[in-house]
């Protein structure tokens, strides 16, 4: 057999790398998401950090002691972690609220429901020269049939699912535990971490990794997080023009939802749009249909403008990314999708242009 081909060489070293970065996505990555996570923590809180030393020191036997910058980290993290906390409280307590309302408005609603649905059947019955109220009776079984249906559901899937949820939590406390501890370590230890990156042979390809890895988060958070806020401020604030009671909380749920795959905000806001339409209140239908072509053509002009101009990938090239990564690995990736067509595009052109050297 003769040597393989410049083309054969290409095909082996696409095929190689995107198994490379494959399962290292798969299987490596989960091992190490809460270092990466603790790294970076420690590099947006070490400007702060280091500057509160620098200032912050006693004077002992003549000597300047500074309190370690680790210490430091730690503290700011904690204090971050209280003022979300403290967002985090008025905002449930404010959607508690809104819950309330709800609960309390649920009556009426089934109420007026009924009323309806029993005038609908009298009507079908008036106008195919039924029984009388055989319809009523008719509706009233299969509501109740369905009350029953979702009770006997509910519990066993409430109880399946309350110890998937304890054991999730207990989870995301000793993940929480180990960010927290790796942030601190990495404070104190990174400039000895950035001296054996820079002795390693592997320098380059660490740098070129990182580099490109923080250009990717950065892009995908301040593009996701600019959605998802805007998103969630646009629908409250439709909502609140049409003095719905529950602004907040329906605007959080719908810019939550957009921010799912398939799902949109046009699966809330078409629907209610049409019902509006048809029980005459047209205002409120158009005011919906209004917000849901903004939130729409927003997204897409985000997701085409942030996104492919900071991570250099067309929209073309996001879209299928997003797409694959969806299917490989879920909801994770919608991120892992363009990191990781970055990642393969990078180290096939670097390897092409002998940029590594042995």
């Amino acid at each position: 057999m003769g040597k393989p081909s410049k083309k054969q060489k290409k095909i082996l070293l696409i095929v190689g790398i995107t198994g490379v970065v494959y399962v290292g996505f798969k299987y490596l990555l989960p091992l190490v998401i809460p270092f990466l996570a603790a790294y970076l923590f420690a590099m947006c809180l070490k400007p702060s950090a280091a500057w509160i030393q620098k200032n912050l020191y006693i004077n002992l036997k003549g000597k300047k002691r500074y309190l370690p910058i680790g210490i430091i980290g730690g503290l700011e993290f904690l204090v971050i972690l209280i003022l979300a906390g403290v967002g985090v409280y008025f905002g449930v307590e404010k959607i508690c609220r809104e819950i309330t309302l709800l609960s309390d408005n649920l009556p009426v609603w089934i109420e007026n429901l009924d009323y309806w649905l029993t005038g609908q059947c009298h009507s079908l019955e008036n106008a195919f020269g039924l029984e009388p109220n055989c319809l009523v009776r008719l509706a009233r079984e299969i509501l109740v049939g369905l009350k029953v249906k979702i009770k006997e559901t509910a519990m066993p899937f409430l109880m399946i699912n309350s110890m998937t949820a304890v054991s999730y939590t207990v989870k995301v406390m000793i993940v929480g535990v180990i960010i927290f501890l790796g942030t601190i370590l990495s404070l104190q230890e990174m400039e000895s971490l950035k001296q054996r990156r820079q002795n390693s042979i592997f320098w380059k390809e660490y740098d070129m990794i990182g580099c490109r890895l923080m250009q990717a988060g950065r892009a995908f958070v301040k593009t996701q997080g600019t959605i998802l806020l805007l998103t969630m401020f646009l629908c409250a604030l439709g909502l609140w023009i049409l003095k719905n009671p529950y602004y907040i909380i329906l605007g959080i749920f719908i810019g939550l939802l957009d921010a799912l795959p398939v799902f949109g905000t046009g699966t809330i806001l078409i629907p209610w749009a049409i019902i509006d339409f048809v029980r005459g209140n047209f205002a409120s239908g158009a005011v919906l249909i209004a917000l849901y072509l903004i939130c729409y053509f927003m997204r897409e002009f985000l997701e085409a403008k942030i996104m492919g101009n900071q991570m250099g990938l067309t929209p073309l090239e996001s879209l299928v990314s997003l797409y694959v990564g969806w299917q490989l690995f879920g909801l994770l990736g919608f991120i892992l999708g363009p990191i990781g067509l970055i990642l393969i595009e990078d180290i096939i052109e670097a390897y092409e242009n002998k940029e590594f050297t042995t």
